[in-house]
């Protein structure tokens, strides 16, 4: 998935109030996801995404009864499915989704982790739990949708294997996004596939330094 963000003041939300249906929805989400950028989950408030989109509070409430279904709403307009590869290799493909995410989430991942620190302590939640919560109910993840085609395909056998494992190398990269507050380099991608990954999964076939 991948956050997108125009920047503050990029729409145009004053005639909110005077929008019905879809399009009100659609104002006032557009100001609430400014609103969380610009001020984080502290400042997200039903006041602030009101004043934004112009409109009132009492609307916001019909639509949305509790903060996090608005927080909820927003993210889910923003936060967009990122391109998975199928080059019928599952090495490619995931070195493929790697750099998918990096170029799509540097500097957002970053960004949505700082300004929902406080979501985050007041659920005992995370990032990653927070973002499989907006997927679409039944909707695999990346590395799930990779490792089922190398599967299907004869790369690895059918056994099953644990959420954290088949997620692992999108969990690093965002450990390593976080850390460096930038995209993470090639090299780091591939090493992730290469040296941790696919040994995990015990492919120890086709690997060496010079493999891009």
């Amino acid at each position: 998935m991948n956050l997108k963000h125009e920047g503050p003041g990029s729409r145009t939300t004053g005639g909110a109030s005077r929008r019905r249906g879809a399009a009100l929805a659609d104002a006032i989400l557009d100001a609430a996801w400014d609103v969380l950028v610009e001020h984080g989950y502290h400042g997200f408030t039903y006041e602030a995404v009101a004043a934004r989109a112009g409109t009132s509070r009492p609307v916001l409430y019909r639509r949305w009864p509790q903060r996090d279904d608005l927080l909820r709403a927003t993210l889910t307009k923003f936060w967009r499915l990122i391109e998975v590869p199928d080059t019928g290799s599952l090495r490619e493909d995931a070195i493929g989704f790697l750099r998918n995410a990096g170029d799509d989430r540097a500097g957002m991942i970053t960004l949505m982790s700082v300004r929902l620190a406080d979501y985050f302590r007041e659920t005992g939640t995370s990032l990653t739990e927070l973002r499989d919560s907006l997927l679409p109910p039944g909707h695999a993840t990346a590395f799930e949708t990779i490792v089922a085609r190398a599967v299907e395909r004869g790369e690895l056998p059918d056994l099953p294997r644990t959420p954290r494992v088949v997620n692992l190398p999108l969990d690093l990269l965002r450990h390593d996004m976080l850390v460096m507050m930038r995209k993470a380099p090639d090299e780091s991608i591939v090493e992730i596939v290469d040296e941790v990954w696919l040994p995990l999964l015990g492919v120890r076939e086709g690997r060496g330094p010079g493999r891009r």
